[in-house]
């Protein structure tokens, strides 16, 4: 009942959509609109939520649902954990089971595209083994192509590289992973498919 109009609507989608990414701005509350998703997915599926973030974020998110009413929440540095919303940090991945979570809430899910190649792997692993994914940031940048198919991949959608053939192009018209860092174009027939694709 405390979400304003537009988050609602966004939390509808989200929630409804299943594997969704929210970009929204900053200020516009995506934090409650996480909470929002986990209530509803722990009353849906009855199993535990995992809600990644950066180190500093976790103790916001603890805040936040106190404030909102939300109490069975927790903050989980272990792996382990007694309640049915689980915050913890990226870097905590490791000590926590994918099979048990119906649903993980990742927080500046852009911070995807700047972890190194292991663990950005093992988080897109971690997430690709359960059912309900949102990908949560203020800072996306429909010009960031990396980060575009980062976000589509670990939402189980289009992969990165399948991405990049599918719409781009290059200067050495190669996908290579040693040419990660080559500029990429977008195809001039692909653009209104591209977005097409982007909006989904």
């Amino acid at each position: 009942d405390s979400l304003f109009v537009f988050q609602r609507s966004a939390a509808e989608h989200i929630i409804n959509k299943g594997r969704c990414a929210g970009f929204l701005d900053t200020g516009l509350g995506k934090t409650l609109i996480e909470l929002v998703m986990a209530v509803n997915y722990v009353r849906h599926t009855n199993k535990p939520v995992l809600i990644l973030t950066p180190l500093a974020v976790a103790f916001q998110f603890i805040k936040e649902a106190e404030k909102f009413g939300i109490d069975d929440i927790e903050y989980s540095k272990d792996g382990k954990f007694k309640k049915k919303i689980v915050v913890a940090n990226y870097e905590r991945l490791h000590h926590f089971n994918a099979h048990d979570f119906d649903c993980v809430i990742t927080d500046e899910s852009s911070i995807l595209k700047n972890f190194d190649g292991a663990i950005k792997n093992q988080i897109t692993g971690f997430i690709k083994k359960v059912k309900y994914r949102g990908l949560f940031t203020a800072t996306p940048s429909p010009n960031d192509f990396v980060e575009l198919g980062t976000s589509s991949e670990a939402l189980g959608y289009l992969g990165y590289t399948d991405m990049l053939t599918k719409f781009f192009t290059n200067n050495e018209d190669t996908i290579s992973p040693q040419n990660i860092g080559t500029e990429w174009i977008l195809k001039g027939h692909a653009k209104e498919n591209f977005f097409k694709w982007v909006s989904s």
